[in-house]
């Protein structure tokens, strides 16, 4: 069944994407785990088109963690390769389906060639105002919060009254609503310190689903999980 409006409610306004299982992938077919990652980037171009289709206004995906810097050379290497490649093929076709990119993260602390590709993303999209995907690249959760305290403490103009609708203005994700519904795939459970503030009361949503494998039906089943749930917030 192709979900829509009509077919379903509610559905999340913000949806969060936590991509698991690329190596592993590659593992069972006995190739290098890069194989792996090129298939998973391959894949988030088809969700993306496909969340496009729903009515759905806000998708962040997780990228790249501040800890993947742990990883081997060459596959972090490898990654920031293909990130530029994916720019340089599908960007055009990206802003054509009018989708904002927006980056999250540590933009600085990355080589100059992806920073480049980045901000080539978000400026080519700047003006579109469909769906917003937000791409978390050199991100990570604490990392996040460090950040938006500092800026607040840096900032001169900064309201001398906190709180936490105003803290959300220092983080990397202002202007931008919680996230409604988080999906991890490749059978973990746990955040990897994504999104720890915007994540306070989402709907997780897990599934033992590789990354490269996941399609649109279990984007399916994902959001129809997340019509039944009952969302008190607190309250009863």
């Amino acid at each position: 069944m192709k979900l829509t409006a009509k077919s379903i409610h509610p559905l999340p306004n913000h949806v969060a994407i936590v991509p698991d299982g690329n190596g592993r992938w590659a593992r069972k077919r006995g190739l290098p785990r890069v194989y792996g990652h090129r298939e998973g980037i391959v894949n988030m171009l088809r969700m993306i088109q496909y969340i496009n289709e729903h009515p759905i206004k806000y998708v962040t995906f997780y990228g790249f963690s501040t800890e993947n810097w742990n990883r081997p050379e060459p596959e972090v290497k490898g990654l920031f390769a293909l990130v530029e490649e994916f720019v340089d093929k599908h960007l055009e076709e990206i802003k054509q389906k009018n989708i904002k990119i927006r980056h999250i993260g540590r933009l600085d602390n990355l080589p100059s060639n992806l920073q480049n590709a980045i901000k080539k993303a978000v400026a080519l999209t700047a003006n579109n105002n469909g769906m917003t995907l937000n791409i978390a690249w050199n991100y990570g959760g604490r990392a996040e919060i460090v950040d938006a305290v500092t800026s607040y403490v840096k900032d001169k103009n900064k309201p001398q009254q906190l709180d936490e609708k105003t803290f959300a203005n220092y983080l990397y994700t202002a202007g931008i609503p919680d996230v409604d519904l988080l999906i991890r795939t490749g059978n973990e459970t746990r955040l990897s310190n994504f999104l720890i503030w915007q994540t306070a009361y989402s709907e997780y949503y897990f599934t033992e689903v590789l990354w490269p494998d996941f399609g649109k039906k279990d984007i399916d089943k994902a959001l129809l999980e997340y019509s039944k749930r009952n969302r008190r917030f607190g309250g009863l």
